[in-house]
């Protein structure tokens, strides 16, 4: 399995407006292009926190430990649509409610993304799907112990702490 690199992504300034479209390869390319996506923080009712973790064949930071949900959003879609779908496809979730949490950029040495944060609570069953190599809930204090030692994706070190500052 690997990931299409002719899907296209909307390019998008820093206010997420679209501005125009490249696939997935040259959003990925080292370039850089803005682009958008969606990420949904899953607690259960113990306040433990649901990660994913990333397959081997992913082209960004395969065998990692990383956001519930985390996918771009398809040219033309909306960023509800998207994150309504990506936690269908990823995660076997059809019924939750989403809250906004924030909206910020994200670059590394290969991409830029616009990522629209979301959190929900949820009680019901998690079914990850192919696309993922499983995934399980963790405490905030395993989370914590997991910064800065690689088994975390960069992205999500930053996202958490954005968000545990924030006091949601």
């Amino acid at each position: 399995m690997q990931d299409n690199n002719q899907e296209l992504f909307p390019l998008v300034d820093e206010e997420g407006r679209v501005i125009g479209k490249a696939t997935r390869g040259e959003c990925h390319d080292g370039s850089k292009p803005l682009h958008p996506v969606v990420h949904l923080h899953v607690f259960d009712a113990e306040g433990r926190l649901y990660l994913q973790q990333r397959p081997l064949w992913k082209d960004i930071q395969p065998g990692k430990w990383d956001t519930a949900v985390g996918g771009h959003v398809d040219y033309g879609e909306e960023i509800a649509d998207a994150l309504r779908r990506e936690v269908r496809e990823e995660l076997g979730i059809e019924d939750f409610i989403p809250e906004f949490l924030l909206r910020y950029v994200f670059e590394s040495e290969r991409e830029r993304e616009l990522v629209h944060v979301y959190k929900t609570a949820y009680e019901g069953e998690i079914r990850p799907s192919a696309e993922l190599d499983g995934g399980r809930f963790w405490t905030l204090g395993e989370i914590r112990d997991a910064i800065g030692k690689g088994v975390l994706t960069p992205n999500f070190e930053q996202e958490i702490k954005r968000i545990l500052n924030s006091k949601f």
